[in-house]
């Protein structure tokens, strides 16, 4: 990616859903899945990234500064989320040298992306909340349409890395994909990794 990060959407003033305190989510263009019930669709249609608007990190601190206040009394800030957070891993790190250490830095991920894009955010990035689709292969192939190895990989480098406390792990109840077997045996995985804050939810089916 280059020095600038393609917006398609800024939402203000979300509360418990993208992180602690008052956040801001910043939706950007880009995503390696195609996952088969994508609730974000247009994070990776060819035709969406015409009507994104390119920011520099000036541009979108400039835009997101209005909020300043409430980032500071709740212990909130702005959430990168998409899409896939990662792959603009580069503009996250120049975002928190503009913005300083007061915001809190938060990335929605799959973590499928090559390790050193997750390399680069640590120590930049305050919370990880992650999507981890099933840690059973075939379902997460079948579902995503791409191999796992990068997910185990970089949740391996998390858990070696980060404190569990910053890192919040989703984990879907995905309609004719897995079942309630496959989710104790990813929840098990995860466990066993160190990490603590497993979140299972019912996921929306759409189209």
């Amino acid at each position: 990616m280059s020095g600038t990060l393609p917006v398609f959407g800024i939402e203000r003033h979300r509360l418990t859903t993208d992180g602690q305190g008052v956040t801001t989510l910043v939706g950007a263009y880009g995503c390696p899945l195609q996952c088969r019930f994508c609730l974000n669709p247009h994070a990776w249609n060819p035709d969406t990234l015409k009507k994104c608007t390119q920011m520099t990190p000036e541009q979108l601190y400039e835009k997101v500064k209005i909020d300043n206040l409430y980032f500071l009394a709740t212990g909130g800030g702005v959430t990168f989320g998409g899409g896939e957070s990662l792959l603009h891993a580069s503009f996250i790190t120049d975002f928190r040298q503009i913005c300083g250490p007061a915001w809190r830095l938060t990335v929605e991920t799959s973590l499928h992306v090559p390790r050193q894009k997750l390399e680069q955010v640590q120590g930049v990035v305050d919370e990880y909340i992650v999507d981890i689709k099933d840690m059973d292969e075939g379902i997460y192939t079948a579902y995503t349409g791409q191999p796992q190895p990068p997910l185990k990989e970089n949740l391996q480098l998390l858990a070696a890395s980060v404190s569990p406390e910053q890192v919040h792990i989703r984990i879907p109840r995905i309609p004719s994909y897995n079942t309630e077997e496959n989710i104790r045996a990813s929840v098990a995985w995860l466990q066993e990794l160190g990490f603590t804050r497993l979140e299972v939810f019912a996921y929306i089916r759409r189209g």
